[in-house]
């Protein structure tokens, strides 16, 4: 075959093979674009699915930014009396409240009446102090999926700050957060100064770093105690610096209607997002009317003077 013929068919024959390998490579490029497209139409799918149970949850407790949460979770805590009828209890303030703070037990064997309302699942439990008992505190002992298998649609856990085994409590509040990204369950962080009740801890100053920490660690919510003499000022400086909603608890019964209202009155004041608060609810003798009294402060607006009157007022 003559030079010129040959060098004619192979070039041929390499205009050939450009143009398949380019229609090959079209083809795959525009076979790749469509799996891209789908593959992240998919993801964003998902994406909002995941989003979407997480509002169903979230929508659970809240109301225009708000929630009244009733913590009922006290009895692997302290010596508890008011909570010997719970189911009674959940019906007689379901109507005021938005959510329950319970155990497992609790979860299970009032499932009916905590029906359609918040369930927010504790995953610790206290270990009071005693003598010879050097580490009492609150420790995690359930999951995230334990509180999907009762219905919880959020949980809770205490977060402590200044306190002697800090570490642990981290790391036990950190893996429960990244189990409810997993579950889509809001995570609420009980954040408070060690230890329980000693109201001289809860100073500005502790319970600002109580917060910012447990906002930092991922809470969806922050749970504390309104500082021991804070103004209002004071507080919403510490709910400002909180990019988390903050929530209020009651701490021991008051007995004292004003007080009580005061201090919620003052949080929604200071910025608050709502409360939960337990004892001094079922261990006031008529739980639903303060119930009552205390949504009309957090959902209404309502003024002390106003809340104390509505209590008179039938249920």
């Amino acid at each position: 075959m003559h030079l010129n013929s040959v060098s004619f068919y192979f070039w041929h024959i390499r205009d050939k093979l450009v143009k398949i390998l380019k229609l090959i490579i079209i083809e795959s490029y525009n076979e790749f674009q469509v799996f891209l497209c789908s593959y992240y139409k998919n993801s964003a799918k998902v994406i909002m699915e995941n989003g979407d149970q997480f509002r169903i949850n979230w929508n659970k407790f809240f109301r225009n930014g708000k929630t009244v949460i009733l913590p009922i979770d006290h009895g692997t805590a302290i010596p508890v009396k008011g909570l010997e009828s719970p189911s009674e209890l959940i019906e007689s303030v379901n109507p005021y409240v938005n959510g329950f703070v319970v155990n497992f037990g609790l979860a299970r064997s009032c499932s009916d009446s905590l029906e359609g309302k918040g369930i927010c699942f504790r995953t610790d439990i206290y270990k009071p102090p005693y003598e010879g008992n050097d580490d009492h505190g609150s420790y995690r002992v359930f999951t995230a999926e334990d509180g999907l298998s009762v219905g919880a649609n959020a949980v809770m856990n205490m977060c402590y700050t200044h306190h002697p085994k800090e570490e642990t409590i981290y790391r036990e509040c950190a893996g429960l957060v990244s189990e409810c990204i997993d579950s889509e369950l809001p995570i609420i962080l009980e954040s408070l100064p060690f230890g329980i009740g000693r109201s001289d801890d809860y100073t500005v100053e502790n319970i600002s770093f109580a917060v910012k920490c447990a906002a930092e660690i991922g809470a969806d919510v922050v749970k504390t105690a309104y500082p021991t003499g804070a103004s209002i000022e004071e507080f919403r400086e510490i709910i400002d610096s909180s990019y988390v909603p903050v929530i209020v608890l009651g701490g021991s019964a008051m007995r004292d209607d004003n007080a009580l209202f005061s201090m919620v009155k003052n949080a929604m004041d200071a910025g608050a997002s709502g409360i939960a608060i337990g004892r001094n609810v079922w261990q006031h003798d008529r739980p639903a009317a303060v119930a009552r009294s205390l949504s009309s402060i957090v959902h209404e607006d309502s003024s002390v003077s106003s809340a104390i009157k509505l209590m008179n007022d039938p249920l």
